[in-house]
């Protein structure tokens, strides 16, 4: 008997490879391969999160009214028109960023985006049906904006800037994603993907707060994962105009965001200048380890994220496999032949993988 067989495009998807977990091993492991915050929630939102799970026997609001009207709040948006910006909420940026290719991409059609980035682009772009066009990074594992432009075609209808680059760590600067959009086509959606937007200190990085009224093709994604620490929760979402909004909104699954995800949400950023001064907190270790990964031989491309990553190339592996090995066990997420990302930890987290890179022999 012959058997349902799926879509090719879904038979041959690239696996998305999470961060390691826990083997069951005797003692705690040191987790770094998930760039999740080491903060519990706030107390206000744990009790915002227990609230809501006395109605799980409910349907949450369909589309996130009250995220959607408090993000909106925060980034000041008046009142919508075609061209006026608006928002739409969804299962995490991940889901943001399917349901928008979804909108945009016929079967066929090209999504451009550098590489090595964030591993969900070529698994989203492949269950969308479109073709994956990846340029290479440029200079100290950066984007090449030159290059992407000169990438875009007549059959492009999406380009993903993941900024700061999840795994590599650098900021696309202003300047050089002012250029880069000069040099688009207005009818190319262009997704600035901020996921780790509250991490970053350089002055020259873009904001896309700053420019999204500039550009009517652009799309700003960001997430409640990271900063706000709602990784377990799935809550993201997109800015752009409606125009460019409203055809991501009919894609989203309806009911896709839990009541007590939205209730986290909504209580983050009622705490917004407590989770603020944590991801502060974050930024200073950042700099601390930095430093001392430095003075130790090792090279860090600039890091505007939560993570560090070291371009270990072949011995990537051996790398992951010696941390590994550690008392405690340090699970960090290698990406085999090219390099190692590993989260910004706790400072007694961050000693253990300092104390244990100092050990090593190699530097890369």
């Amino acid at each position: 008997m012959t058997l349902p067989e799926p879509r090719a495009a879904i038979a041959a998807l690239p696996a998305y490879v999470p961060g390691a977990r826990a083997s069951g091993a005797e003692g705690a492991p040191v987790k770094l391969s998930s760039n999740e915050v080491a903060f519990a929630p706030l107390p206000s939102v744990r009790e915002a999160i227990a609230a809501a799970g006395e109605f799980t026997n409910r349907y949450p609001d369909m589309v996130a009214s009250e995220v959607t009207e408090a993000v909106a709040a925060r980034w000041s948006l008046g009142a919508a028109s075609s061209e006026a910006p608006s928002v739409v909420v969804a299962g995490g940026s991940v889901a943001v960023l399917g349901h928008t290719l979804h909108a945009y991409c016929d079967p066929g059609d090209e999504v451009v985006y550098a590489w090595r980035s964030f591993e969900a682009y070529p698994i989203l772009a492949q269950i969308a049906g479109a073709v994956s066009v990846r340029v290479a990074l440029g200079v100290d594992a950066r984007h090449d904006l030159a290059a992407m432009a000169n990438a875009i075609t007549p059959r492009t209808k999406v380009v993903l800037l993941c900024t700061p680059n999840n795994p590599t760590g650098p900021a696309i600067r202003l300047d050089e994603f002012e250029s880069f959009m000069a040099a688009v086509p207005r009818g190319v959606v262009v997704v600035l993907d901020e996921a780790y937007a509250e991490f970053v200190r350089d002055p020259a990085a873009v904001d896309g707060r700053a420019v999204l009224a500039d550009h009517p093709n652009l799309l700003v994604t960001r997430t409640f994962s990271k900063a706000y620490g709602l990784a377990g929760l799935r809550v993201g979402y997109a800015v752009g105009t409606a125009r460019l909004v409203a055809p991501i909104r009919a894609c989203v699954t309806p009911f896709s965001v839990s009541g007590v995800a939205q209730a986290a949400a909504l209580a983050s950023l009622a705490a917004e200048r407590e989770l603020l001064d944590r991801v502060d907190a974050v930024v200073a270790e950042r700099g601390r380890v930095v430093a001392r990964l430095s003075g130790d031989g090792w090279h860090v491309p600039e890091p505007q994220g939560n993570f560090v990553w070291l371009a270990a190339g072949a011995k990537t592996g051996a790398l992951a496999t010696f941390l590994q090995a550690q008392a405690p066990s340090i699970l960090v997420r290698p990406f085999s032949g090219e390099g190692v990302r590993i989260t910004v930890g706790s400072p007694q987290e961050n000693d253990h993988v300092l104390a244990a890179l100092a050990a090593y022999p190699d530097r890369f």
